[in-house]
């Protein structure tokens, strides 16, 4: 009886979960460039950082149930449990009816890390704490001293502090404006952002390393720029989507909640003109938008990217100096 008991625990049921995960993450072949982040997804237990999260809000339904490692049922116990170690996103903080935090996508992260293109004694500026997951891969990775996230959110940034606590690792939470970065800190050998961005804060490149890299979410899509001198970077996005909650919170209509942090369920094409629609800013109306994108070959998310320079943000399709260039703003 003992021994069938400590088979079916928590932990033993919890290891299971985070095994299968990463056997489903390895078969993206996120971890080929970088094998050091399979040990640390291997190490690192998710359920520790989502002691609680939000299931339901689909549209038309209006709210949220939580679902929490102290539920008195040891079924719902074991549900919480095994949905934390889900290749999906969850809500882990809901305000009003509106989801303003998430556990994003683990196969999502590990292809975000792996693009991140870490190496031994690089310090990572974090923007967007969330609930201290990422953080504590990233410190797994290159060293408590060498991470530091950031959060606008003091709620969020304390959770995760008791999170990471609680995991074993501690490195630098900071509560604060993420547009500002973390000046005290700097110079950063590469900025990760786990939040959605409409232009490249300007207080980032300064507070950068030479030959930096900065990695975030912007217009559904992932920006992947080098830093290449004072002031300048530049770079294309990757052909991974991603949807994710808002730079400070903001809650104004986007992505459906269940896509907020992780990858879209909507046809290619749909989600490629959603992508330069957003990209431009309401600069063309859908039927110009989707005459572009007909006229030069229906262009994946890759023949887009950014160029920062001269205090300004301009995203561009093919060429920086081209015909389709527009401001971000």
């Amino acid at each position: 009886m003992g021994a069938h008991a400590l088979e079916t625990g928590p932990e033993d049921l919890a290891c299971r979960a985070r095994a299968a995960l990463v056997r489903e993450i390895d078969r993206s072949g996120s971890f080929a460039a970088d094998p050091l982040w399979r040990e640390a997804f291997e190490a690192v237990p998710r359920h520790l950082f989502v002691p609680f999260y939000y299931v339901g809000g689909a549209a038309g339904t209006g709210g949220f149930e939580r679902v929490w490692s102290e539920d008195p049922d040891p079924r719902v116990r074991d549900d919480w449990l095994r949905g934390a170690y889900e290749d999906t996103p969850l809500a882990t903080r809901v305000r009003d009816g509106e989801l303003v935090s998430s556990s994003s996508q683990p196969s999502l992260m590990a292809r975000m890390l792996a693009e991140l293109d870490v190496r031994d004694g690089h310090d990572v500026l974090e923007i967007g704490a969330g609930t201290g997951y990422n953080a504590a891969l990233l410190a797994y990775r290159l060293g408590d001293s060498r991470v530091t996230t950031i959060d606008l959110d003091a709620e969020i940034t304390e959770a995760a502090r008791r999170h990471l606590d609680r995991a074993g690792h501690h490195p630098a939470v900071v509560t604060g404006d993420g547009a500002r970065g973390v000046p005290e800190r700097a110079p950063f050998d590469r900025i990760i952002a786990t939040c959605t961005l409409t232009t490249i804060p300007p207080a980032w490149l300064p507070q950068c390393a030479p030959d930096a890299r900065i990695l975030a979410p912007l217009a559904t899509g992932l920006i992947a720029l080098r830093v290449r001198g004072p002031g300048h970077a530049e770079g294309n996005f990757l052909h991974t989507p991603a949807y994710f909650v808002p730079l400070r919170g903001d809650t104004s209509p986007g992505p459906r909640p269940e896509q907020l942090g992780g990858l879209p369920r909507r046809a290619r094409g749909q989600d490629l003109l959603r992508f330069l629609l957003t990209l431009t800013a309401g600069r063309l109306d859908p039927r110009d938008a989707y005459a572009l994108w007909e006229r030069e070959g229906r262009p994946e998310r890759e023949r887009y990217g950014v160029t920062v320079g001269d205090g300004r943000a301009r995203a561009w399709l093919d060429d920086p100096r081209g015909r389709y260039v527009w401001p971000l703003t």
